[in-house]
């Protein structure tokens, strides 16, 4: 797919048409894919953000209408055809409520739809030049702010319905940055113990010789520095919940007492006697892969099938692509709403940038970057490919930004030279790996002219990439 030219998806069970209308906007210099079901669509836009979305009403499957329905919330800015054998002005009336551009009765002209193609990215091309995309997440997208559209997570929330209202104990694995901690509260906040304590310890973030009193607290003098009894946050968490992150690295002379936790529901405190009693829910959570860690001997066996009664495995972002769109909207308007910002929009590139990375930090490190972002541009309010970072920037995706088109009330000329020439000097100090003196050279300019230019349009000359 050459994602430098345009992307058009097309929708029809009639293979004919489908190959017919394929080849013509082919010919127009579109990058066409064509198939034949909903669901065939649907998987081919949870691994691309295309630009327009020509689809037929009577499909075998999902229909139509629902097939639109989701995409205009996954891709708000998403220019959507819709085509109907019916002739019914209900039908068409139905699907332009629903976000549709506009739509062809058939038999129609392949050179109409030619036109209503090139008219639709004209218009939005103008609307992304002179507003924001005010797009609304459905709810039906999200549970407890985890937000998912894909069969992974649809599976994750039915897991989560289901749980929640159990006291069994839960493993959460997956990659780190995969939102873990999110479901673990979600299981919480959703079970008959909301109203008590969610109580939360990182095992691998507290040394072995602390981590004992912080899990199952201390009595006084029970060593150096013991000068109080200290309550641990498996008894902070009485009648609650206990989430116990990176369980992996939980040392073994610790995991054979936890056990015994999970058994008996009792446990002593460091120098204590008596045993103490709690009635607490179990999540626990692990970035490692347990059962090799058991063949290897690092974890016990035993500890280990207390803890997978009820197994979640968390998918990493690279597999659930068609998430990123969605996540990326409410971080750009959670961090917009945070620095007190106009709400930004993010570019067709952006995204399609943002859609072919790997993700290695998962939902974390997008959160990371999108954030990066919203605070760099500033009082901006369009998010430019030039905004990403260096590892994300990919010129092939990039490669094919819209030309600016000029609107009968006018444009901002000032803003609209800025953002070009930001977008160019940037290039050129990429191109130069941050050498002014040679992006000068590259971009015909005195050396003087350019810090000159990157002081006035607000550029971190630390930071080239930016």
């Amino acid at each position: 797919m050459d994602e430098a030219k345009e992307q058009i998806l097309v929708v029809d069970d009639d293979a004919d048409l489908r190959q017919a209308i394929v080849e013509i906007l082919t010919v127009e210099g579109f990058d066409v894919h064509g198939v034949g079901s909903a669901e065939d669509a649907q998987r081919m836009l949870s691994q691309t953000a295309y630009d327009v979305l020509v689809t037929d009403i009577n499909l075998p499957g999902q229909p139509g209408l629902e097939l639109l329905e989701d995409t205009l919330v996954r891709y708000p800015q998403i220019v959507s055809i819709v085509m109907t054998g019916f002739g019914t002005v209900e039908t068409a009336v139905q699907a332009i409520k629903k976000g549709a551009y506009d739509y062809l009765n058939k038999p129609f002209k392949l050179v109409e739809l030619s036109l209503m193609v090139r008219k639709g990215l004209k218009e939005r091309t103008l609307r992304f030049e002179n507003q924001y995309l005010r797009s609304q997440l459905s709810n039906k997208y999200s549970f407890n702010n985890i937000i998912g559209t894909g069969r992974s997570m649809a599976r994750i929330f039915e897991l989560i319905n289901a749980v929640a209202g159990l006291n069994s104990t839960v493993l959460i694995s997956g990659e780190t940055g995969t939102g873990k901690e999110l479901i673990a509260k979600a299981i919480h906040f959703n079970s008959p113990r909301k109203d008590q304590k969610l109580v939360s310890i990182n095992c691998g973030a507290i040394p072995e010789n602390l981590l004992e009193s912080e899990l199952f607290g201390h009595v006084k003098g029970a060593f150096t520095g013991a000068v109080q009894t200290r309550v641990g946050r498996f008894e902070q968490a009485a009648n609650g919940t206990i989430f116990l992150d990176e369980i992996g690295n939980m040392p073994q002379s610790l995991q054979v007492k936890l056990l015994r936790v999970l058994q008996e529901r009792e446990f002593e405190r460091v120098g204590g006697n008596d045993s103490i009693k709690v009635d607490v829910r179990i999540i626990a959570a692990t970035s490692s892969n347990l059962e090799q860690m058991v063949a290897e001997g690092l974890f016990r066996e035993d500890l280990y099938y207390r803890l997978n009664v009820i197994p979640i495995l968390m998918p990493s972002l690279r597999d659930r692509r068609e998430d990123i769109p969605l996540l990326v909207q409410r971080f750009t308007t959670r961090f917009c709403e945070t620095h007190k910002l106009e709400i930004k929009t993010v570019s067709p590139q952006v995204m399609k940038a943002m859609m072919v990375y790997d993700w290695p930090g998962n939902v974390r490190q997008l959160e990371n970057i999108v954030e990066r972002m919203v605070a760099l541009t500033g009082n901006r309010t369009v998010i430019l490919p030039t905004d990403l970072p260096a590892e994300i920037q990919n010129r092939d995706s990039l490669a094919g930004a819209p030309a600016i088109e000029f609107p009968e009330e006018g444009i901002n000329f000032t803003n609209i030279v800025t953002d070009m020439e930001r977008e160019l000097i940037l290039q050129g100090l990429q191109k130069a790996n941050g050498n002014k003196k040679l992006a000068a050279k590259l971009l015909n300019l005195k050396r003087t002219t350019l810090i000159e230019k990157i002081k006035r349009i607000g550029l971190n000359p630390a930071m080239p990439s930016a």
